[in-house]
């Protein structure tokens, strides 16, 4: 949550700082702030989004060489222009911005009180910059040991930057949970909370390590230390990204753009690990761990939203194909419910980030109890992976949209993989069927490019049914979580309530919802309990229910019994959740488009969840 950005160098820092929050509004847009040094420290913030911040500036002086830039989403306090990033210290003489939670900020800020000081914000950042001050003059000490100094105090996860008007040339960051990025140029810096404002200038980056404090000053290297006073050494690494994913390429927003890209992100995440004429499958990065995948007592699942969903659909796949057992977590629930693992447990973490807070510590509670954990993540360096033992990358690339889709996608398609390499080791299906379904893999990204071609029937129920105030979408078996992914788009995007549902659970209790003004999505493919839902869809229909269903190409039955059909075309039933997913992301977002909602910022939601 929060975008961070900050810059040091030669040029000026205003149009960089302001072009880094526009790539980061994703990650919270509830208010924007800017600080500048330029002969002193000046802050300017506003409530809202950016666009609003660069409306309130534009009649200041915004030169200097230095500065710190913060979007947010609000935790403590609510969104106003007061509680906004940066904050100053009481006597202005810091300033900072911060992602994260400090949970003992109460304990901290009436110590502070009781030495004098005043806050003006509700904020827990607030707090911290006072602390960091109280110690710099108090201790007598520098700058960067005065945040070492207090963050050994705080409890909970930031990331921040500190500027200094008595140190007009240099920047102190740190980090604790929460994501943070330098990006290293030609006697410049750049520090951004991923690394979307910093690619346009450089590749050359360094991922903080969590408890790490680092001095970045003008014309002089990176001096890096933990919070414990440990010299640490910093490593450079490559991004792999490049600028023109981070643009809209003449979409109308990034979500639809991304739903589009979903050929290639699937095709990306396969390439170089399936080989279908040679029965090749190989994911290099559990290459290590495949045999204890193998021999897994049972897989544990942990993930939060649309990661959970994906999950989902990886449970019926590795039951299926390679018999192993599955349990799907929610992150947030697994670590506080003492569960019980062992060191014949596999944990497989999905995020697309690699920085959602309740997965990352699910993750560590699972290491300590002795599990072997594997991360499917989407960004290079990002914190899950490297908490990992070992894990994949899915290769999307960089997914701007709040609301998730060809993450979603290239998940499935990675645990896939995986089930597939699974099933392969253990001898559980037949050579040939095992030769069969890696055909039919490799030619899923075309099936995909046929699904996105459907339109018309798609724009013509989102016309019907822009106004209604509950969907409910059902599916059974690998079509279950496809049902909870579609009501979960509906419900991000364009704000109307709604339910996903196993179809044969509806009868025992939802039917009692339904009337002539429900939709009702099905999930209604040839493959698998395809009678069975035809039955559901039966029960709907003489509620009055309005029905909706995907459907495979060239369906008859179903097309005779429901109000509207959208067609996908005929794969095996484990990769129906790849097709089905398409036309139920087009519906939410031409949705979302007709009720004039904001597609790829919706209220309330921030791309990376890195708060508890």
């Amino acid at each position: 949550m929060c975008g961070i950005v900050a810059y040091l160098g030669p040029k000026q820092a205003y149009p960089i700082l302001i072009k880094g929050l526009q790539r980061l509004e994703y990650r919270g847009y509830d208010s924007a702030g800017i600080a500048l040094f330029n002969g002193g420290l000046e802050i300017h913030k506003s409530k809202g989004k950016v666009s609003e911040l660069e409306a309130a500036v534009k009649d200041k002086n915004l030169s200097g060489t230095i500065g710190i830039a913060h979007t947010r989403w609000a935790t403590h306090g609510e969104p106003n222009q007061t509680n906004a990033h940066p904050h100053f210290s009481q006597k202005k003489s810091l300033a900072i911005i911060h992602n994260g939670i400090i949970e003992n900020y109460l304990t901290l800020k009436e110590e502070l009180i009781n030495r004098g000081y005043h806050f003006e914000s509700d904020t827990d950042t607030e707090v911290l910059i006072n602390l960091i001050e109280d110690i710099q003059v108090n201790e007598n000490v520098l700058l960067d040991e005065a945040v070492r100094i207090a963050l050994n105090q705080v409890v909970g996860a930031y990331a921040i930057v500190i500027i200094s008007d008595k140190h007009p040339n240099t920047l102190i960051v740190a980090r604790k949970g929460s994501p943070l990025v330098i990006g290293i140029g030609k006697d410049e810096y750049y520090v951004a909370s991923d690394a979307t404002p910093i690619i346009e200038y450089t590749k050359n980056v360094i991922y903080l390590e969590d408890e790490e404090v680092a001095v970045l000053s003008r014309n002089e290297e990176i001096k890096l230390r933990s919070i414990k006073n440990k010299v640490k050494t910093p490593y450079v690494q490559e991004l792999e990204w490049n600028l023109s994913e981070l643009e809209k390429g003449g979409y109308d927003h990034f979500m639809i753009k991304e739903i589009y890209e979903q050929p290639r992100s699937i095709k990306d995440s396969m390439r170089g690990r399936l080989n279908a004429r040679k029965g090749i499958v190989s994911l290099g990065g559990i290459v290590d761990y495949e045999q204890k995948m193998a021999r897994a007592k049972r897989i544990i699942i942990i993930a939060c939203g649309t990661s959970w969903h994906a999950g989902l659909v990886g449970e019926y796949l590795f039951e299926d194909l390679a018999r192993i057992p599955v349990e799907v977590e929610y992150a947030s629930e697994f670590r506080y419910r003492n569960p019980i693992i062992g060191e014949s447990d596999v944990v497989l973490a999905i995020s697309q980030s690699g920085e959602t807070a309740d997965t990352l510590a699910a993750i560590e509670m699972a290491k300590e109890k002795g599990a072997t954990i594997l991360g499917i993540c989407n960004v290079v360096g990002s914190s899950i992976p490297r908490a990992s033992h070992a894990g994949s990358y899915t290769h999307a690339g960089p997914e701007i949209g709040v609301a998730s889709t060809k993450a979603f996608t290239a998940q499935v398609t990675i645990l896939t993989l995986m089930a597939l390499r699974m099933a392969q080791i253990k001898g559980t299906i037949p050579k040939s069927r095992f030769m069969q379904l890696l055909h039919e893999l490799e030619n899923l990204p075309k099936k995909v490019e046929e699904a996105l071609k459907d339109d018309g029937i798609i724009k013509e129920i989102a016309e019907k049914y822009k106004d209604v105030s509950n969907f409910l979408y059902l599916g059974r078996g690998y079509n279950f979580p496809v049902a909870l992914e579609g009501a979960l788009k509906l419900k991000e995007i364009s704000y109307i309530h709604a339910e996903g549902y196993p179809a044969a659970e509806m009868k025992h209790g939802p039917i009692a919802l339904i009337d002539e003004n429900m939709p009702v999505v099905f999930i209604a493919t040839r493959k698998g309990i395809y009678e069975k839902v035809v039955s559901n869809i039966q029960e709907v229909k003489a509620r009055n229910g309005k029905i909706i269903a995907i459907v495979t190409k060239n369906d008859k039955i179903v097309r005779n019994i429901a109000d509207y059909v959208i067609e996908i075309p005929e794969t095996e039933e484990m990769f129906v959740p790849i097709l089905a997913t398409i036309p139920l992301q087009k519906l939410a977002y031409y949705i979302a488009v007709l009720r004039g909602c904001n597609v790829d910022q919706p209220r309330n939601l921030a791309k990376s969840v890195t708060v508890e």
